[in-house]
C-alpha cells in the first residue's frame, strides 16, 4: 500500500480506518493537529456511520497520519478520527471505513442525556442527568449556570469524584445524586423561579474537556403587570422589582411565547427579564399593533433606564393556598380579615398560581395585597366577567375606601 504525501488535501475519516489500511512503521501517532478556521471543511456520510471532512492540513513528510484530538474529534463523530496528509477515499490505494480498529482511541467520556429538556416546579425538586460512561484516571466534573445575556456561568457545585463542594446562591441547595459511582447529576432541593435556564456539567481531566448542557424549565404562567398609576410607568428596573413584589419575576421571551400559545392576548408593551419590550398579539387589531399575522409583536430593545413600559411577570406553583373571604371590605379591612385567619392578603401572583395549578374559581371580586380588586375564572359563563374564555378578570384599582369587595387571602405551609 503506497504511503500518503505529504502536502496534498486530506481526508479524515471517522470512526477508524478499514482493514488493510495501515499506517507504514515510519509514520508517529498521538500528534494533536488542530485546522484553523480559514481551512474548509465539508461533512459527508452522515447515512452510512462514518464521516468524511476534507482540510488541508500541512504537516511534516514523516508524520504522514496522525490522530486528531479535540476540535476535529469533536466536529466529526464520537469516534476515533484519523487525519492523513494524502487522497484517501472510497477508490484509493488506501480507503478508510467504518470496520478497521485504530490504536490510542480517544473516549469520550460523558453521555448525551437522554432529556435535555427538565420540567419542574417551583417548590419541587429537579435532577439534571450527567453521567459518564467511563471513568477517567482522574478528572473534577464542575457545574455552572449559564447566564442569559451576561455571557458568564455561575459556578454551582465541583466534584472530584469523591468529594463535592457548593458556591454562590444555588451551593447551598445543590448535590450530587450518587446513583453510582459514574452519576455525577446534579439535584436542585425548592426549586427557585430564578433557578430556571440553562446548566452545563463539564468535565475536566486534564486533556480533553467535555460538556452536556441542559435546560431546566419551570411551569408556570405569565401575567401582565402595571401599577395604580396607569400603564407605561416602568423601567426595567422597576418593572423588575414590581414582578418581585408579586410574588413573580420578569418573564422570559420563551415564557412569553408559550403564554401566546396558551391564549394570551395583550395590547400593552411590557419589559422582559432579557431587556427587550414586547406584547403578545392573538387577534389583530386597529388598536393593537394594526393589521398583520398572530404573533409576538417587538419594540426590540430599550433603554433599560429611560423607556417606561409596563411589565410581563412569571410565577409558577405555589407552596400555599388561596382562598376568599366574603364581605363587603375596604383595603384596610381585608387586611384585618385575612390575618384573623392566620393568612396575609394574596398577591397577584398568588391569584394567578392559584387559578393556573388548583383550578380557583370565584366570580366575586376581592382585594390583592397592591390595593387592586381581581377574581379567577376556570370556568366562564353569563354574568361573570362577560368574557369567554377562563382568566384572572380584572376591575382595577378601585379607592382603597371602598368598601364593596372581598378579599383573596394566602396562607404558607
Amino acid at each position: 500500500m503506497p504511503p500518503c504525501q505529504a502536502g496534498s488535501p486530506c481526508t479524515i475519516f471517522a470512526p477508524s480506518f478499514s482493514p488493510g489500511c495501515s499506517p507504514s512503521p515510519t509514520e508517529r501517532w498521538g500528534t494533536q493537529v488542530r485546522p484553523r478556521p480559514a481551512q474548509h471543511m465539508e461533512h459527508a456520510g452522515r447515512g452510512s456511520g462514518w464521516a468524511v471532512l476534507r482540510a488541508t492540513v500541512a504537516v511534516p513528510r514523516a508524520q504522514s497520519l496522525r490522530r486528531v484530538s479535540k476540535g476535529v474529534g469533536r466536529t466529526a463523530s464520537r469516534g476515533r478520527i484519523w487525519v492523513g496528509t494524502g487522497q484517501l477515499g472510497p477508490g484509493s490505494p488506501c480507503h478508510c471505513g467504518p470496520l478497521c480498529s485504530a490504536p490510542h482511541p480517544s473516549p469520550h467520556y460523558l453521555l448525551p442525556p437522554i432529556h435535555e429538556v427538565i420540567h419542574s416546579r417551583r417548590g419541587a425538586t429537579a435532577t439534571l442527568p450527567c453521567v459518564l460512561g467511563a471513568s477517567p484516571p482522574s478528572y473534577k466534573v464542575r457545574w455552572s449556570k449559564i447566564e442569559p445575556g451576561e455571557l458568564r456561568e455561575t459556578p454551582i457545585l465541583i466534584t472530584n469524584g469523591l468529594h463535592a463542594r457548593g458556591y454562590g446562591p444555588l451551593g447551598g441547595r445543590a448535590r450530587l445524586r450518587r446513583g453510582h459511582r459514574l452519576d455525577a447529576s446534579l439535584v436542585l432541593a425548592d426549586v427557585h423561579l430564578e433557578d430556571e435556564g440553562r446548566y452545563r456539567c463539564e468535565l475536566i481531566n486534564g486533556m480533553e474537556d467535555e460538556s452536556v448542557a441542559l435546560t431546566l424549565r419551570l411551569e408556570g404562567v405569565v401575567f401582565p403587570y402595571q401599577p395604580s398609576r396607569g400603564r407605561y410607568q416602568f423601567n426595567y428596573f422597576e418593572a423588575k422589582r414590581a414582578c418581585e413584589e408579586q410574588d413573580g419575576r420578569l418573564a422570559t421571551y420563551g415564557q412569553l411565547y408559550q403564554a401566546w400559545t396558551e391564549g394570551l392576548d395583550w395590547c400593552n408593551a411590557g419589559w422582559l427579564l432579557e431587556g427587550s419590550v414586547r406584547y403578545p398579539v392573538l387577534t389583530a387589531r386597529a388598536p393593537c399593533g394594526g393589521p398583520g399575522r398572530p404573533g409576538i409583536r417587538s419594540y426590540g430593545p430599550r433603554d433599560r433606564a429611560r423607556d417606561r413600559y409596563d411589565a410581563f411577570c412569571f410565577t409558577s406553583a405555589l407552596a400555599g393556598q388561596v382562598f376568599f373571604v366574603p364581605g363587603r371590605l375596604t383595603l384596610s379591612e381585608a387586611h384585618a380579615a385575612c390575618r384573623r385567619r392566620g393568612a396575609v392578603v394574596a398577591k397577584v401572583g398568588h391569584l394567578y398560581a392559584a387559578w393556573k395549578f388548583s383550578g380557583l374559581d370565584q366570580c366575586d371580586g376581592g382585594w390583592l395585597a397592591d390595593g387592586s380588586v381581581r377574581f379567577p375564572i376556570t370556568t366562564p359563563r353569563p354574568r361573570c366577567g362577560g368574557l369567554p374564555d377562563p382568566g384572572v378578570r380584572s376591575f382595577g384599582f378601585p379607592g382603597p375606601q371602598q368598601a364593596a369587595y372581598g378579599t383573596y387571602c394566602y396562607t404558607g405551609t
